[in-house]
């Protein structure tokens, strides 16, 4: 059944904020994905993932577009990247957010394109998750983003992203255009945006913590958009 943009949004929120408590606990480390469910199969799922402790590491909003830096030119490279190595995956909406990422990936049905290819994880993941699988996609687009951000900062082995990510099965076309909706428009709702750490320290005035600003966040000659 589709969802109306305020209840797909409030879905959303809801599954990042259950996600991001649970980060630093034992629960955490169990996999959120639906029981049961073939994330190899055909189809449209939208999905978010989130920098470690919400760090703003990607770049910064500016007039209601989002403007990366280099580490978010690094995340946007790459995702396009996962569609040109994987024959199954196609890529519609997305864009990086200053401590997020949103997209839509598309796992197609495959006639072996590439007969004896071997579908990898970038070669840098476990291949513990089934081969042109979501699981497999995500895997090697954080693993990979980790990587080439972590040798620029010379971190070595650093966390850059929360252990999961939240993912949507997307059901049928009206669903579709209003979650390409939601993603266009996030950088316009950053103000309002939950993830935005301005707008989480406003809501707990013992944890000045969260009120710094964005680190890391430097603008760059061109703004990210969401491409199909």
């Amino acid at each position: 059944m589709s969802k109306n943009l305020p209840a797909l949004e409030a879905t959303v929120k809801k599954n990042l904020t259950v996600q991001n408590k649970g980060q630093q606990t034992k629960e955490s480390r169990r996999s959120i994905r639906l029981k049961g469910y073939d994330y190899s199969q055909a189809g449209a799922y939208f999905v978010t993932i989130c920098t470690q402790n919400r760090e703003c590491l990607f770049g910064k909003i500016v007039n209601g577009e989002m403007v990366l830096n280099e580490y978010g030119k690094i995340v946007q490279d790459e995702w396009l990247k996962s569609s040109e190595i994987r024959n199954e995956i196609e890529l519609d909406e997305f864009v990086v957010m200053p401590n997020h990422f949103h997209g839509i990936a598309w796992i197609v049905g495959v006639h072996e394109k590439c007969h004896n290819a071997v579908v990898r994880a970038h070669g840098r993941a476990p291949l513990r998750r089934e081969p042109r699988s979501l699981g497999s996609l995500m895997a090697g687009f954080k693993s990979v983003v980790t990587k080439r951000i972590n040798e620029i900062r010379l971190t070595p082995g650093a966390k850059l992203w929360q252990r999961n990510y939240y993912e949507h099965i997307i059901r049928d076309e009206n669903e579709l255009n209003i979650v390409r909706k939601y993603i266009i428009n996030n950088p316009a709702q950053w103000d309002t945006d939950r993830e935005n750490p301005d707008i989480r320290a406003a809501g707990q005035n013992h944890e000045t913590a969260l009120k710094r600003p964005c680190r890391g966040a430097r603008p760059c000659a061109q703004s990210g958009e969401a491409v199909t």
